[in-house]
């Protein structure tokens, strides 16, 4: 897969309102991934940043897709086991 041009940008959820879904690739609310405690979400786009994107005062910086994949395995983003050995 090629995702060079593909760029990753994690926010608080309390902006998600500001998202308009027509310029990032998640559809919508329901199709975010959020942090384990779910105070935290990002999204993706390629190409320039969306002006939504832009307008998050909790945004991140923009990260590549190997720097993301970092990211989501920190404990930060992991859920807990529901069935624990």
């Amino acid at each position: 897969m090629h995702f060079e041009n593909r760029h990753y940008v994690i926010f608080d959820m309390r902006e998600v309102a500001t998202i308009d879904f027509s310029e990032v690739m998640e559809t919508s609310v329901e199709t975010l991934r959020k942090s384990a405690d779910e105070s935290k979400s990002f999204i993706k786009f390629e190409g320039d940043t969306p002006a939504s994107v832009t307008a998050l005062n909790t945004r991140s910086q923009e990260y590549t897709y190997e720097e993301m994949l970092a990211i989501l395995d920190e404990e930060e983003w992991a859920y807990p086991d529901p069935d624990p050995v």
